[in-house]
């Protein structure tokens, strides 16, 4: 009886580790689900000099941003995350401004972004997850896709959309995925809210690095009149704001999205 009984623990303890491993897989599967693959490439940044251009490693990207829900679920997890606990260092007054308490979000839905976030709580959001913040570079290489173009920079039509979306006040109760779906799969590029990236503050725009625009008039008073001159004012406007704030800072039209990088088992054929 000794004997069978052994064996039946053999066993047991086999499969439970087939089944802790196979968790595992889920688990890692679950949390790469509604994520973009984005292929290695290179782009020119607005702060570069013509000809120079920034390679781009391969990575995943969440397809949509973050949800109240979803945020909702970290803060359960994470109650020194929630408004009244999160230490001044990590967030300003506006943190969450637009939550009835902790865990009501009042008239938002649930499938709507999550904003007045600070950078401290969106890094450490991606964190829980297994991801992290897109760096500047992936996000911009992201951004620069169209519908059916990896790079749409050139299209008058498309910078304008940007622009006319950047002069437009936030539009209340708009849900993640409203807007097109790019190259890459990914939606809400743009459209829907500003995003927080992991190294927001790297590159700071001044007097002397617009000097280098193909429009000296660009950034004055001066009308953008072509394609490259509308890409350059867009992305101006992108990295202007991200050296204009903190970490600390939380805005009612600012949310984030996680990326990840490439492992073995992500990779797709």
């Amino acid at each position: 009886m000794s004997v069978i009984s052994n064996k039946l623990n053999l066993i047991y303890k086999k499969y439970s580790i087939l089944i802790g491993i196979w968790a595992l897989a889920i688990s890692a599967s679950a949390q790469n689900h509604d994520m973009a693959q984005v292929k290695q490439g290179a782009y020119v940044p607005l702060y570069g000099t013509e000809g120079m251009s920034v390679e781009v490693n391969e990575f995943l990207i969440d397809t949509v941003p973050v949800t109240k829900a979803a945020y909702r679920d970290f803060l359960k997890a994470n109650p020194k995350w929630k408004k009244s606990e999160i230490k001044k260092l990590f967030a300003d007054k506006n943190y969450l401004r637009d939550w009835e308490s902790d865990l009501d979000f009042g008239k938002g839905k649930e499938n709507e972004p999550v904003t007045n976030v600070s950078w401290f709580a969106a890094k450490e959001y991606c964190k829980c997850q297994g991801k992290r913040l897109p760096t500047v570079d992936e996000w911009e290489y992201v951004g620069m896709a169209d519908a059916r173009t990896q790079d749409a920079r050139e299209k008058e039509s498309y910078n304008q959309f940007i622009l006319s979306w950047y002069e437009s006040p936030k539009k209340i109760g708009q849900t993640v995925g409203s807007t097109f779906r790019n190259y890459w799969g990914v939606y809400d590029i743009h459209g829907l809210v500003w995003e927080w990236t992991s190294d927001f503050d790297s590159v700071l725009i001044s007097s002397e690095s617009r000097s280098s625009s193909t429009n000296p008039n660009l950034f004055c008073s001066a009308a953008a009149v072509g394609a490259s001159d509308l890409m350059n004012y867009a992305a101006f406007m992108r990295y202007a704001f991200r050296s204009s704030i903190k970490g600390s800072y939380s805005g009612n039209n600012l949310g984030f999205r996680c990326a990840k990088d490439i492992e073995d088992g992500d990779k797709s054929s």
